[in-house]
């Protein structure tokens, strides 16, 4: 068993997977390129089908040239938080690979699963950094599509706010009152030997 930022697991792990979560009170400090880059460094080194590879991070860091772009693209409420974040990475897939020995391009089943790991991979080397990583649905995926100039093929799948994090007491009440490491199912009921 393992014991770590409030929560345990029921079996030994690195305590890394304890430790990430996903804040949205962020203190507002700058993050470095070298730092971001190196976060998406981890990234881009998940598994992937045939190692194809679809993930594409296009990112910005706060007061830069892109950072409003991306940052108007958020839905109001994530605005209202990301605002402190230092920096926004919205994460595209490929829907379509080129498997070993094949010469045309073929419909990836897995794009969407591979960029998942990648996320899970910056989440990881986020909190690793001390920094933190918090993933979001809430953003207009059809202007995300066409203000970012993702090639047809591609699908958007999330964005993403990196920042450290701050008191809650820099959230609402409603959201402070959310602040906290989240707990997860008993691995019993996600673990299920031979089905369901």
């Amino acid at each position: 068993m393992t014991s770590s930022n409030t929560r345990s697991t029921e079996y030994d792990i690195n305590p890394v997977f304890l430790d990430r979560w996903s804040p949205r009170a962020f203190t507002g400090e700058a993050i470095s390129e070298r730092d971001l880059l190196t976060i998406l460094d981890a990234a881009h080194w998940a598994p992937s089908s045939y190692n194809s590879q679809p993930w594409r991070f296009i990112y910005a860091r706060k007061d830069t040239a892109h950072w409003d772009k991306l940052f108007g693209l958020l839905h109001p409420f994530n605005q209202s938080w990301v605002k402190a974040a230092s920096a926004l990475v919205i994460v595209v897939s490929d829907s379509t690979m080129l498997p070993p020995g094949k010469e045309q391009r073929v419909p990836s089943r897995t794009h969407s699963f591979d960029a998942g790991a990648a996320w899970g991979y910056l989440a990881l080397q986020a909190t690793m950094m001390g920094w933190a990583a918090h993933g979001m649905a809430g953003f207009d995926v059809d202007r995300a599509f066409t203000e970012l100039n993702v090639p047809e093929g591609y699908r958007v799948e999330a964005a993403i706010a990196i920042g450290r994090k701050g008191d809650k007491s820099l959230l609402s009440e409603k959201m402070a009152a959310r602040e906290a490491p989240s707990p997860r199912l008993a691995l019993s009921e996600v673990a299920l030997e031979g089905g369901f």
